[in-house]
């Protein structure tokens, strides 16, 4: 396995990264918002975002 910042070897300690520097690489990624789950948008909540505020789902 290798590195998912560098291509590396991974180290046990910081797998699956090669190094604490690559691991703070990629948490910064997350954190400052460059990676990102992509999502849809329900159709419904787009409609009137106040609808459905305060009913127990």
């Amino acid at each position: 396995m290798s590195c998912p910042i560098c291509a590396k070897p991974t180290d046990q300690t910081y797998r699956p990264f090669c190094s604490r520097r690559c691991a703070d690489v990629d948490l910064a990624r997350w954190l400052n918002g460059s990676y990102a789950v992509p999502a849809e948008e329900d159709e419904d909540w787009s409609k009137d975002p106040d609808k459905d505020v305060g009913k127990p789902h």
